[in-house]
């Protein structure tokens, strides 16, 4: 039986002062962040694995004969018009020519805001973003969410903070230099302009803590009542624009009322020769990535180079993977699935998920904290999950997808429009519960609150998460907590305002909410005192990240409970000279091996709900199990005392 350790560990750092360290630090010692990469570990490594493999299928599927319009002869075209760089820098700029054109010919804002809608239909992020999903509080129904977006730069923040003052100028100087290399007359005129629609925009948009809001992001208006709230953003030219089918609209959730009413005022406020340079650069940024060289270098230079310090753009082939990736997923999908996930991983997959639920279903009915009534609440919402594991049962159909060889803007753009015809036709249907947010060579996994399911792709399932091969210890350490992450995400401070079948709702008391947010409390100072060893002088930002940190806490906690269950059966052994207790742990921080580099790190502190790898991996140190495992007492770099030490599940 294999031990599943894959790490060489540092026996300069004693895992009683620094689990990260003992177990990640030769490879962070010993292993370069690759050229074209801002950060880079365990995940990043599964991917690029995927990423080779799915490069393989791909390149078959450009040099095979298969009938045209089947999804292989899709995937290999569209791979091929990206690869075709002698006719990309023959058109430089030139695909974007009738869309500017289109944007020029504004002239009132009903027009502007029409060309949003139709720039948005064809994957342009424009100022509010429509997407398609369950009601919240009408399970049975989709409906259509709008939220904020529009921004050049990571979020609201940068606009406003002055340790971002000099990307601000940068950014300005870029714009120009893209709107040049666009075609676009009087670019230097045109940035600022650019720069105060942008800075405008970001005055009214919520900042990331705020956005995490279950509650106050779910607000909903019949169609009618939009013009109330914003209205000089004219939704029926938006909704002509975006080509929304009859009645798609009826009923729209705004996740964020007050960014609507500042958009509002900014359209009155702001000339109009501002907003079409604004969606001049949207237009431009957007599409970059598929126009000539220098385009595309520009827009790595910022977006790579000066936001996360990412010195080389990846390379061609893996841009294209990207591509296909992005518009055909699942057609790449089904190919991948059938060369890479062997059907008793699944099997081996479907015992862990079964143990990991075992484990919730034991903790809650212990839990001091939890009344009886919540309890069964939650039992009940426990027993509903859903679990989808490697690849789904039924395959998107792309036939309505039309791709041609010879044109890559024209793909990207028809990709666009298909997705977004495919989501908002489902206003009005019964809910697909068989669809998959993420495709089975992706590297991750998810929790999705209105379905009540977590989802696992088959491209995650592979050491260091997962062996199929290895004894239990460091597959539940692995794999197990992040199985028990995702169920967690279901009772974390945001999962938890969802019921059983998905529905916004508040199904605590009020006294368990309050005591449940008294920990969650508890644990946002416990990650506002860190600070990670990629970004030093910078903090984690507890509030934040406080939902994937309740989930790391309590997929460690009842991953190691499903652990102890399965080793009820099949006892782990001393292996490697670790104890299976040991092993566990061992194996949840092989999981978070990694690195970034110092822009990067900075730069999703400002705006990932994760906390970074260092600090995930010693969350162990809130667990009794893991100080009984390692001997760890009072001194050690890991010690918490029993009163400081936050245990939600």
């Amino acid at each position: 039986m294999k031990s599943g350790i894959t790490a060489t560990f540092d026996e300069s750092v004693r895992p009683q002062d620094d689990l990260f360290g003992y177990v990640n630090n030769v490879w962070v010692k010993e292993s370069k962040i690759p050229e074209d990469r801002a950060r880079y570990g365990s995940f990043d490594r599964l991917r690029e694995e995927a990423e080779s493999s799915v490069r393989a299928i791909v390149e078959d599927a450009a040099a095979s004969v298969s009938p045209k319009g089947s999804p292989s002869r899709k995937v290999g075209d569209l791979y091929a018009s990206f690869m075709d760089t002698a006719k990309i820098e023959a058109l430089g700029a030139a695909p974007l020519a009738a869309d500017l054109r289109s944007i020029r010919a504004v002239l009132e804002l009903s027009s502007l805001v029409k060309e949003m809608g139709r720039l948005t239909r064809l994957g342009v992020p424009c100022a509010v973003a429509p997407y398609v999903t369950a009601d919240a509080k009408d399970t049975e129904q989709y409906i259509v969410y709008v939220e904020q977006e529009g921004l050049g730069l990571p979020n609201e923040s940068y606009y406003r903070e002055d340790k971002y003052a000099e990307i601000r100028d940068q950014y300005v100087a870029h714009i120009e230099r893209m709107l040049s290399l666009a075609g676009v007359r009087d670019a230097a005129e045109l940035a600022p302009q650019v720069m105060e629609v942008d800075t405008r925009i970001a005055s009214a948009h919520w900042n990331v803590v705020a956005t995490r809001d279950a509650v106050k992001t779910y607000n909903k208006f019949e169609f009618a009542a939009l013009s109330d709230l914003a209205p000089h953003f004219d939704w029926t030219a938006w909704a002509h624009g975006l080509n929304a089918p009859h009645g798609g609209l009826d009923h729209v959730v705004v996740r964020e009322p007050s960014f609507l009413q500042g958009l509002s005022d900014a359209l009155r406020d702001l000339p109009m020769a501002s907003w079409k340079a604004w969606l001049s650069w949207r237009l431009v940024s957007a599409q970059a990535p598929y126009l000539h060289a220098a385009l595309v270098d520009e827009s790595f230079d910022f977006n790579g180079r000066v936001l996360s310090g990412t010195p080389q753009l990846k390379e061609r082939w893996k841009r294209g993977v990207e591509l296909v990736e992005g518009a055909l997923g699942e057609a790449a999908g089904e190919l991948y699935v059938a060369q890479h996930f062997p059907p008793r991983a699944k099997e081996r997959m479907a015992e862990l998920v079964a143990n990991l639920v075992e484990a919730y279903r034991r903790d809650f009915q212990t839990l001091e904290w939890m009344s009886a009534e919540t309890r069964a609440r939650a039992l009940d919402k426990l027993a509903k999950f859903t679990p989808k594991i490697g690849y789904p049962d039924k395959w998107r159909d792309y036939g309505t997808l039309e791709i041609d060889a010879d044109d890559l803007v024209g793909n990207v753009e028809r990709a666009a429009r298909f997705e977004m015809t495919r989501e908002l036709a489902k206003v009005g249907e019964p809910i697909d519960r068989t669809e998959w947010l993420i495709t089975p060579q992706t590297v991750n996994a998810y929790y999705h609150p209105m379905m009540n399911e977590i989802v696992f792709p088959a491209a995650i399932l592979q050491p260091p998460f997962f062996d199929v091969d290895a004894d239990d210890a460091v597959n539940y350490g692995g794999i197990g907590a992040v199985i028990g992450h995702e169920i967690g995400h279901g009772f974390d401070d945001q999962g938890s305002r969802y019921d059983g079948d998905g529905t916004l709702t508040d199904w605590w008391t009020q006294e368990d909410r309050e005591r449940f947010d008294e920990r969650a409390k508890a644990l946002v100072a416990q990650f506002d005192a860190l600070e990670p060893a990629d970004a030093p002088g910078h903090s984690v930002n507890g509030g934040l990240t406080v939902g994937e940190n309740i989930g790391d806490l309590g997929g460690l906690t009842i991953g190691h409970m499903a652990f102890q269950i399965a080793s009820q059966q099949h006892p782990s052994p001393v292996l490697d000279g670790f104890t299976g207790e040991q092993r566990f742990f061992l194996g949840w921080a092989q999981v978070w091996c990694g690195k970034a580099r110092e822009a990067e790190a900075v730069r999703l502190l400002a705006i990932d709900p994760h906390a970074p790898m260092d600090c995930r991996a010693n969350v162990a140190r809130n667990l009794r199990e893991y100080h009984e495992a390692f001997d760890v007492e009072a001194g050690d770099g890991m010690y918490l005392s029993p009163q400081e030490q936050v245990r939600i599940f």
